[in-house]
């Protein structure tokens, strides 16, 4: 499968590639997951964002996408958010690269130690595989379990 990375802040992303990332989240968690909420939050023009496209010959087509959120405060740490895969290329190890090249490009942008994240509780194995820890109880987010987690630097480099 011939993925190909690109990272953006908001003002660089072109009109086409923010369409295709509001059409693919809201494939994703509205549709898919049968979840109304208020996708556009006003994180995005502040953030930081890692699109993955599917590449055949000329066409592209986004499949994998997350947002970093910076560190509001000097006491707060970014957040990875927005994450996700299309269902045709799930299982292939994508979203496992997906969140290797988040971390990584988070930890180049902000100097602190940690990343939170507020993963799906079915995601725990997943997130915990990759250096997460759970930092919280499980709670209602928009009707679907989710987890707060934590990635310490030094505690476990992405596989």
């Amino acid at each position: 499968m011939n993925i190909s990375w690109s990272f953006h802040t908001f003002a660089q992303l072109s009109i086409d590639e923010l369409y295709s990332v509001l059409m693919l989240r809201q494939e994703v968690f509205v549709v898919e997951q049968n979840c109304a909420y208020l996708d556009c939050d006003s994180h995005d023009q502040d953030s930081h964002h890692l699109l993955g496209w599917l590449t055949s010959g000329y066409e592209k087509e986004l499949v994998a996408y997350l947002r970093i959120i910076p560190p509001t405060t000097p006491d707060t740490h970014p957040h990875i958010g927005r994450v996700l895969c299309h269902k045709k290329i799930r299982r292939h190890g994508i979203g496992k690269l997906l969140i290797q090249r988040g971390i990584s490009h988070c930890l180049q942008l902000f100097s602190g130690k940690q990343i939170h994240i507020s993963a799906q509780q079915y995601l725990l194995g997943f997130y915990t595989d990759l250096g997460f820890q759970a930092s919280s109880p499980p709670y209602d987010e928009d009707g679907i379990p989710h987890i707060g987690m934590i990635y310490e630097k030094d505690t476990k480099e992405p596989k």
